[in-house]
């Protein structure tokens, strides 16, 4: 598909969002946990992705804890009527800053309940079930149990939608006669496409895939033909590698985070960038696995958080 045919929406649970949306983690502070050093410039950029006609914003009370749910509301409420807030359970925060996992009743309605409190919500719009698996990969195993909590929490009328995070596509088939599944949300990105086959198995069947680290995560990617590429086009090879995404699939909804404003607006004008087809086919030819010119390098020393 290229990107001139690719819709400019899709939909999400009961609206059609934008394909390009907002994902808040990288609100909190070092490590996604605590707050953030200027709390007024991360509500500025909540305000501005907003202003700017973003209406699909990722979030979850476990990032800081409780800190970019709380930054939302500070920022955004009210909210518009058109502004879909997705949020995550399923881990929690240690003392220390550690990611656990947190998949017990007992959990899981808390973890419900915080998400409601601290964005002043009646009802979460789409509750992704985050499974820890494997770091940034998931694992093999049954979900049915969390996500049946899940379920009858939606059951209740606490939770509008639900969607899956970092699963496999075994753990989708189980999930999907439990409750409807309204999206996936994986890591995936211009170097880690393990997701190829299922990102299309799911666009299929109408439902959303949402990449976590779209852009890398907190290892950029870098690549020579992204470079290449971006100077060709005029554009910054982040741009470039988010048009490709959007290229990709009609189905993708993409989520990258910042706490600066001028990043959000050049992540944000990705969705104009048209990648001619010889730029899409190099693109195409970059390889995660084996091939140099694809990867993710640690450009900085920065903590890396164990659940996106």
């Amino acid at each position: 598909m290229s990107q001139i045919d690719s819709p400019r929406t899709f939909p999400l649970g009961r609206h059609a969002v934008k394909r390009l949306g907002y994902g808040a983690m990288q609100l909190a502070g070092p490590g996604v946990f605590g707050p953030p050093k200027d709390p007024q410039a991360a509500r500025a950029v909540l305000r501005e992705a907003v202003a700017s006609g973003v209406n699909h914003l990722d979030t979850s009370d476990f990032y800081g804890p409780h800190v970019t749910n709380q930054l939302i509301r500070e920022a955004l409420y009210p909210y518009s009527d058109d502004l879909v807030i997705v949020t995550k359970v399923g881990a929690r925060r240690g003392a220390d800053g550690s990611w656990l996992p947190a998949f017990s009743d007992e959990e899981l309605t808390q973890a419900i309940h915080d998400n409601l409190r601290n964005l002043r919500l009646d009802v979460l719009e789409v509750v992704n079930l985050r499974i820890m698996g494997d770091t940034h990969s998931p694992a093999e195993g049954s979900i049915a149990a969390p996500l049946t909590v899940l379920a009858d929490l939606q059951r209740r009328g606490l939770v509008r939608h639900i969607g899956l995070s970092n699963v496999t596509p075994a753990q989708i088939a189980e999930g999907r006669p439990i409750c409807d599944i309204v999206c996936v949300q994986n890591h995936y990105n211009l170097v880690h496409r393990a997701d190829d086959d299922l990102l299309e198995d799911l666009a299929r069947n109408g439902i959303a895939y949402v990449p976590f680290f779209p852009l890398g995560g907190f290892t950029p990617l870098q690549s020579s033909t992204l470079s290449q590429v971006a100077r060709r086009l005029g554009a910054a090879p982040m741009q470039v590698a988010l048009a490709w995404l959007l290229a990709r699939a009609p189905n993708i909804l993409l989520i990258p985070g910042t706490s600066s404003i001028a990043h959000l607006r050049e992540n944000l004008a990705a969705a104009e960038l048209q990648l001619p087809e010889d730029a899409v086919a190099a693109l195409d030819g970059i390889e995660a696995h084996g091939i140099p010119d694809g990867k993710a390098v640690n450009a900085r020393s920065v903590p890396r958080p164990t659940a996106p």
